[in-house]
């Protein structure tokens, strides 16, 4: 998507940073989700998360001619439980360690918001991202068979569910 930026992002001098998503990044999180997953969801799928006040952070490379939203993490907090409902990277940005820093600060929004604990569901076979929750603190607490279908031809894969106490973040509500 980004091609033009591609030298510049590797060269390391792009910097990037966090920042609360508005429904103004919609369309662009649409666009990052279509890339990573085979079923994508669409702006207005993620307006309406955003305005019923799901979590929702955005990472934000400065590039050359601006800013561009490089990635997301959204949750849905009730009471006070929370579930991750998706990250994501623009692939022009995944491989430069840049998760960790995102779902880190999005899972305290998660605890300000007043989640005591974060869930989540991966396939089994997603290696990269059951790496990142467990570097973050998931721990497995379940498995549901046949939940993700494979692809064409292929047998459905399993979902793994993990959680992870957010007592380690700071719950004191702040805008921003």
């Amino acid at each position: 998507m980004w091609f033009w930026l591609w030298p510049w992002f590797r060269s390391g001098l792009a910097r990037h940073s966090l920042r609360r998503a508005s429904v103004l990044d919609a369309g662009r999180m649409a666009a990052i989700h279509a890339e990573g997953f085979a079923i994508g969801w669409s702006r207005e799928e993620f307006e309406q998360m955003i305005l019923e006040r799901a979590v929702a952070d955005v990472l934000v490379s400065q590039a050359p001619f601006g800013h561009v939203v490089t990635g997301f993490a959204i949750s849905r907090v009730v009471a006070d439980e929370s579930e991750l409902l998706s990250i994501a990277l623009d692939t022009e940005v995944r491989g430069l360690g840049l998760s960790p820093a995102l779902l880190d600060r999005h899972m305290g929004h998660a605890a300000q918001a007043g989640a005591r604990t974060m869930f989540l569901e991966v396939a089994e076979d997603n290696g990269a991202a059951v790496a990142l929750y467990r570097q973050a603190g998931f721990a497995e607490i379940g498995r549901r068979k046949g939940y993700y279908p494979g692809t064409p031809g292929a047998a459905r894969r399993d979902a793994l569910t993990m959680q992870a106490d957010l007592g380690r973040f700071d719950p004191t509500p702040r805008f921003g």
